[in-house]
């Protein structure tokens, strides 16, 4: 009978106990947007590269094999230490002396309170995070042109249900799943689309989805297989559809960060044009280096010969004059204007 590994990062089922089983021995560990495990070193930014990591310890698989509890405090130690400190506080209350009479605080009216706003706000230039634009949304069946490798898990969030090969698919597959994205808060863990929050990792995982598809999506629509095939592979590279950008402004520049690591200096290319940047990133990551290419259409003109850039070790800091003293309301042309003002900052004087 086939019974399922409870090891972090396995998750199969199997039959033979003496069968290998790769999976991570420590606990997750999520720290300021950072994901990992204590076990290994790698740290991604994304759930879904998280669920990537490659598990890093070889064992034999378990279903009992539990990953260690969290030790609890007993009441009396907690008692003890709060006794602790309630004696240091009254040691320190008593060598500072009597308390000094505090002078009332005025609270100041709405009108200077609106005035300080505004003063601060005209004092510096207003930060802009701009996200890059969602990919296209995944179709819900897979491709029937593409081959399924055995055992390859469902794509959807909280499925789980590993591919069989040789086994006919039907629309009675019903996946469950969960659409929403996952939320770590305050300790708390669940997904946006349901309700149910729970504290331990491993109860996470287990939550049961809440939406039903009738058939599984292992490959999808297969985008980055059909990239490989046609040139990535070939010459040995991955290439990435977006990468995280965030900007800020002033009435006559504006700074833009592209977010990629290992930038080869030697060979990347950027570009500059009166309306737009044309992006040509090559990394040196081994064995697979991955390449950025991509066409930045801008919301305004720009002067060439003035923008400049610097490759730095985790991204390209791209520096934009505008030709135009003005604010902009997004970066690239294709967006759409949400309305928030991006930039508050006094214009400057303009050399003419």
């Amino acid at each position: 009978m086939a019974q399922k590994c409870v090891h972090q990062g396995c998750g199969k089922l199997f039959t033979d106990a003496d069968e290998v089983c790769t999976y991570h021995p420590g606990p997750p560990v999520f720290h300021e947007g950072q994901k990992g495990w204590t076990c290994c070193k790698p740290r991604v930014l994304t759930f879904e590269e998280f669920m990537a990591i490659p598990p890093c310890t070889t064992g034999n698989h378990s279903t009992t094999d539990l990953p260690p509890k969290i030790e609890k405090k007993t009441d009396a130690v907690v008692e003890e230490a709060a006794a602790k400190a309630k004696a240091a506080q009254a040691v320190a209350e008593a060598s500072l002396g009597p308390a000094m009479p505090r002078t009332p605080i005025s609270m100041p009216t709405r009108e200077k309170s609106a005035a300080a706003t505004e003063t601060k706000a005209a004092a510096a230039p207003a930060l802009a995070t701009a996200q890059p634009a969602p990919p296209p949304p995944e179709s819900d069946d897979d491709d029937p042109a593409l081959a399924i490798p055995d055992g390859r898990m469902c794509r959807r969030r909280g499925c789980g249900v590993a591919y069989k090969a040789g086994v006919d698919r039907s629309d009675s597959e019903s996946c469950v799943h969960h659409p929403g994205a996952p939320i770590f808060h305050e300790g708390s863990k669940g997904y946006s689309c349901c309700k149910r929050r729970v504290l331990e990792f491993d109860q996470f995982m287990k939550i049961e989805g809440c939406q039903k598809k009738p058939r599984h999506l292992f490959v999808g629509s297969g985008g980055k297989l059909k990239a490989k095939a046609g040139g990535a592979e070939s010459s040995g590279e991955e290439l990435l559809d977006t990468v995280r950008f965030d900007f800020y402004q002033s009435a006559t520049s504006l700074t833009v960060s592209f977010f990629l690591k290992k930038i080869d200096k030697s060979k990347a290319v950027i570009t500059f044009t009166e309306q737009g940047i044309e992006l040509d990133l090559p990394t040196t990551d081994a064995p697979t280096p991955k390449r950025y290419k991509k066409h930045i259409p801008l919301y305004g003109e720009i002067d060439p010969a003035k923008s400049k850039y610097n490759v730095l070790g985790t991204k390209l800091e791209v520096v934009l004059a505008k030709a135009v003293v003005s604010s902009w309301p997004v970066l690239r042309s294709d967006d759409r204007p949400t309305g928030e003002i991006l930039q508050v900052a006094r214009a400057g004087k303009v050399e003419r």
